[in-house]
């Protein structure tokens, strides 16, 4: 039996959307994916979470009604008392919710979909499937490795420069380059209008802190994975 105050430590809460009529979290390594302990604690079954067959791509899912998962790296719905969410170890989990048309999203932004600008064109299709403005929407980017340890080529260095412009998420020492992914997608989140106050982030390096977060890279590819949820819940 898993006390509360054990289940408290397995979840994250966005301030950002403290008092609004949502759900949403980031999970920690103590989790571990487990399915039955979120609906548990969260009172949602099991029957509506919903997750993508995520590829690295810049697919965005609409979801509209149960139904087996389809491959995509973005999930974005108006459907209540559901929960979508994304698995992430070391990419980018991102939380988005549209307070005045009541829309949520959920993100899967590795240096890929980062490149593909998997965030950007999410808020595009929130625009044109339930007509959000950029203005109305809040977006929490939740734990993901950072600069201080992500070293990349220089072709992932180039990939997010051509989708992104030149930024401080970009870091050069000498011939060594290192990438910070959450920057890289607020820098993009705002380049679309998203006010920089509606944006929160998690600080947090998953390869820096591995008793409390999985990271592919920490773990040279022999890892499990944390997850951001998201839905609306009226009642």
């Amino acid at each position: 039996m898993i006390e509360k105050e054990d289940i408290n430590k397995f979840f994250i809460y966005p301030p950002i959307f403290t008092g609004l009529p949502i759900k949403a979290f980031f999970t920690t390594k103590a989790l571990n994916g487990n399915l039955k302990i979120i609906s548990r604690s969260m009172g949602v079954p099991i029957s509506r979470i919903y997750k993508p067959i995520q590829k690295h791509t810049d697919k965005v899912i609409i979801y509209e009604s149960k139904g087996y998962p389809k491959i995509g790296d973005a999930v974005i719905t108006d459907r209540q008392n559901v929960l979508i969410g994304i698995d992430v170890a070391d990419c980018v989990p991102i939380l988005i919710y549209d307070k005045r048309r009541d829309i949520v999203g959920a993100v899967h932004a590795g240096w890929r979909g980062t490149a593909q600008q998997i965030l950007k064109k999410t808020i595009k299709r929130m625009e044109e499937a339930y007509s959000s403005y950029s203005t109305d929407i809040l977006i929490a980017i939740g734990p993901a490795i950072k600069d201080c340890c992500y070293e990349v080529g220089y072709e992932v260095i180039k990939a997010i420069i051509d989708s992104t412009g030149l930024g401080e998420y970009c870091i050069q020492k000498k011939d060594r380059y290192y990438l910070d992914l959450q920057k890289a997608n607020l820098y993009q989140a705002i380049s679309v209008g998203i006010p920089s106050d509606n944006i929160w982030i998690l600080k947090d390096c998953t390869c820096c802190q591995p008793d409390r977060f999985f990271s592919y890279r920490y773990s040279k590819g022999k890892t499990g994975s944390q997850s951001g949820y998201i839905g609306i819940f009226y009642r």
